[in-house]
């Protein structure tokens, strides 16, 4: 199999020269943990005790917003992520959203997206889902969006540096690490790979 990354070890490697950016990329596994679990459990509170959500609407609401979660993920990874432009800034920008992950798969600070990021990205989200859905709906999607969201980060985290005996863990993680070591235009879900069948992007049996 050919060699797709520079180093497989847990090393990090320099992304700025500034001292001020540097810090900005890294970032410990538990600490979307204690910035969005209380951001899910608020828009939980509000659907439920704010809003009012009968049992029907929570569960659509919630569920929809899983499902687009998955969806998101995948669009991120595929598209976005993976973008390689020509230019050299292009390349540079690559290399700092992703290609250092390729390149240091196991870097443990670089498995996680930085607060820097997820922070912006989930607000827009927010906005973006205000403006689009009734009201009512809104913090129970969102809610189980951000809850997508954390699943992915910590399993991502998870899938690089644990063992696992669970059937369903253990294919997760073969699924991303193929991704990783056989094919990196194939297994573009982390925390699913329900859109890699449907979009024909799933490996091979």
């Amino acid at each position: 199999m050919k060699k797709s990354y520079v180093s497989n070890a847990k090393e990090s490697t320099r992304m700025f020269k500034s001292d001020l950016l540097e810090p900005l990329s890294k970032v410990h596994f538990s600490v979307p943990l204690f910035i969005f679990i209380p951001v899910i459990l608020y828009f939980m509170y509000r659907a439920v005790f704010v809003l009012h959500n009968d049992v029907l609407t929570f569960i659509a609401s919630a569920g929809g917003g899983l499902l687009f979660w998955t969806l998101t993920e995948y669009i991120m990874h595929r598209f976005i992520f993976h973008f390689e432009p020509k230019s050299k800034w292009g390349s540079r920008l690559h290399f700092i959203f992703h290609g250092v992950h390729h390149d240091y798969p196991n870097d443990a600070m670089r498995l996680v997206l930085p607060p820097s990021v997820s922070i912006p990205l989930s607000t827009g989200f927010y906005f973006l889902f205000a403006w689009l859905m009734p009201a009512l709906w809104v913090p129970a999607f969102f809610a189980a969006f951000i809850a997508g969201y954390l699943f992915y980060d910590i399993s991502h985290y998870a899938m690089h540096h644990a063992t696992f005996k669970s059937a369903f863990w253990k294919k997760l993680k073969q699924h991303h690490m193929q991704h990783h070591y056989g094919d990196p235009n194939k297994g573009y879900g982390v925390s699913s790979a329900l859109w890699d069948k449907i979009f024909g992007s799933d490996f091979e049996k």
